[in-house]
């Protein structure tokens, strides 16, 4: 083989791969998890063992396609806990994550989940979540977050927010914005009503 030959096929494997990740981001975001390999392969135009080739596992597919966000969780929670004003910061780091896990539903999933279970997803997670619960007790210091809020009650709000089912990206963001004012002044150590969000128009099961 021709040093230009395998220059051509190392180029090829490294076009393949590129191309099976956009479009498994593509669909973990907007279909969940439950995506089959065969799908991915399919919309990447590649064989199934060529993602395998690349990929020795579904989960290892999901640690390279989630690789960016739950590193943008724990800077969102850096930002949060860079602000003055530590109820500021938890807002902040509420409506951010919020809005990432509305725009991807793979993503969602995969972190209330604990998924996937390779190392490097779960070491990137756990710091986030550690930043997280630094900024809650910091919150709660300053008499802004409410005593007995635990870092649960922050899962079961990323699950609800999770569970939003609405026509299009732009309008599972809307939906979400609201979820979060909710939220947060759920969370509040002294509630203050103010303006939601505008409301969406959701599908309800008949």
């Amino acid at each position: 083989m021709t040093a230009q030959v395998g220059t051509k096929l190392r180029s090829d494997a490294r076009d393949n791969r590129d191309r099976i990740l956009v479009v498994a981001r593509v669909a973990f975001a907007a279909d969940g998890l439950d995506v089959p390999i065969r799908e991915i392969a399919r919309r990447a135009e590649v064989g199934v063992a060529t993602v395998y080739r690349h990929f020795g596992t579904k989960e290892e597919l999901l640690t390279e396609a989630f690789a960016q966000q739950v590193q943008m969780c724990s800077a969102v929670a850096e930002e949060g806990l860079a602000a003055e004003d530590p109820w500021q910061g938890f807002s902040h780091v509420i409506e951010k994550v919020f809005e990432m896990h509305a725009l991807d539903r793979g993503f969602a999933r995969a972190f209330t989940s604990q998924l996937p279970h390779t190392e490097g997803f779960a070491a990137e997670r756990d710091r986030s979540l550690k930043l997280l619960l630094e900024l809650i007790r910091r919150a709660k210091k300053a008499g802004s977050l409410r005593k007995d809020l635990v870092l649960e009650d922050v899962a079961l709000a990323l699950m609800a927010n999770e569970g939003i089912r609405a026509e299009s990206p732009q309008l599972r963001v809307a939906a979400s914005r609201r979820l979060a004012a909710l939220i947060l002044q759920s969370f509040q150590a002294n509630p203050v009503a103010t303006p939601l969000p505008p409301a969406v128009r959701l599908p309800l099961s008949r």
